[in-house]
């Protein structure tokens, strides 16, 4: 048995809510609410990036876990912010976390599925044995970010989530045997090296993620045979989890995904079976490869009345470019309650103004120099000096 052992969250500590965004922007509402199911997106402080929000995250999941640094043997970050061309995030991470010389260190991109890849190799790292009774360490961090007044603006956030991989989960069981994969080379989302905002061909980007669902089911029942043949395969799942680049999305691909397997009325499954992991990314927005596994936090955190020890959930993971991968896992007892206090969390955030949204997003560009003394929470992005980027 391999899988999911603990799951730590960060999130900067401010957001903007999409009503406000909406009126300043003079587009109704519902646009933004219903038509993309956001209600809020995290802003990032000019203090926060890719590498403090995956070391927050990271040092999270391992005191949820009760694990220690040196327990840590292979450290990967997925992103698709990298703060350097050459230098991987995990290596920060492993100096501001602390730990051990003997952990492999390095970063996985593919847009948004680099944490999945991450994931994907740990899994193989410990059934190959290389693990050695270590574990491993995936964080999946991001700052997603298209620029004031632009079509992508609401489908803004940041984020990251980290997952301890072990072969004694006690989150989520992963069955590695069926992980149905599917990839193509497609210009749906990119971002030069000389850019820091992302393009994206909005409509061409849903086709592409709808096709890449139906190529990684179909090559996923392959592998389980003959039962996953059969329409009502899916009705065997508790919780189905979906790549979430805004709720909206993720309702369209429960849509296509029960459609192709028999089912006229998604939207009844949709209520019970995907609802619960949209709580969370509908009030933080966007967080690239970590949306999953925020899906994942999500429904462990808030479907607390319902009991889901010894159920079954599916995953889809999407990352543009492409590539995607469906994955099966059982929840472990006890889940649920180790990540209880999650949404609490969340209702600590200080709500911004567009006035200020907009300051904070200027100001992150102008980040550069050395702040004076560090402020908030560990660890801190202090700018750079020396062409170093310095952390406090």
């Amino acid at each position: 048995m391999i899988g999911i052992d603990a799951l730590g969250l960060a999130v900067p500590d401010a957001f903007l809510p999409l009503a406000a965004l909406a009126a300043r922007r003079g587009v109704p509402e519902a646009k933004l609410t219903a038509g993309l199911g956001l209600h809020a997106m995290a802003v990032p402080s000019p203090e926060d990036d890719t590498v403090t929000l995956a070391a927050r995250a990271a040092a999270s999941a391992l005191a949820r876990g009760g694990v220690s640094p040196g327990e840590i043997g292979l450290c990967v970050v997925g992103t698709e912010t990298a703060v350097d061309h050459s230098k991987p995030v995990a290596s920060f991470v492993q100096g501001l976390l602390g730990l051990p010389a003997s952990c492999r260190v390095f970063e996985a991109k593919h847009a948004c599925f680099g944490g999945t890849a991450g994931l994907m190799a740990a899994l193989d790292w410990i059934r190959a044995g290389s693990a050695r009774g270590k574990k491993a360490l995936v964080v999946c961090s991001d700052i997603a970010r298209y620029g004031i007044g632009t079509p992508g603006e609401p489908t803004q956030g940041a984020g990251a989530v980290a997952l301890v991989v072990s072969e004694r989960p006690r989150l989520v069981a992963i069955d590695p045997e069926t992980v149905g994969t599917y990839s193509r080379d497609v210009m749906d989302f990119w971002r030069p090296l000389d850019r820091s905002d992302a393009l994206v061909d909005g409509h061409y980007s849903v086709e592409c993620y709808l096709a890449a669902l139906d190529g990684a089911f179909d090559a996923h029942r392959a592998l389980v045979g003959e039962a996953a043949a059969r329409p009502g395969y899916t009705d065997r799942f508790a919780a189905m989890l979906y790549h979430v680049p805004y709720p909206k999305m993720a309702q369209k691909a429960h849509a296509r995904l029960r459609a192709r397997d028999g089912d006229d009325a998604p939207e009844v499954s949709f209520e019970a079976k995907v609802r619960a992991s949209l709580a969370l990314p509908r009030v933080v927005g966007n967080v690239y490869t970590g949306s999953l596994y925020l899906a994942l936090a999500s429904l462990l955190a808030t479907s607390g009345g319902r009991d889901l020890a010894g159920e079954r959930a599916l995953f889809f993971s999407y990352g543009s470019g492409c590539c995607a991968e469906l994955f099966t896992g059982q929840i472990m007892p006890g889940a649920q309650a180790a990540l209880a206090d999650l949404p609490a969390a969340l209702t600590s955030r200080r709500e911004l103004t567009v006035d200020e949204y907009e300051a904070l997003f200027q100001a992150r560009d102008a980040a550069r120099a050395p702040a004076r003394a560090p402020s908030g929470a560990w660890p801190r992005f202090l700018g750079v000096e020396d062409g170093k980027r310095v952390y406090g």
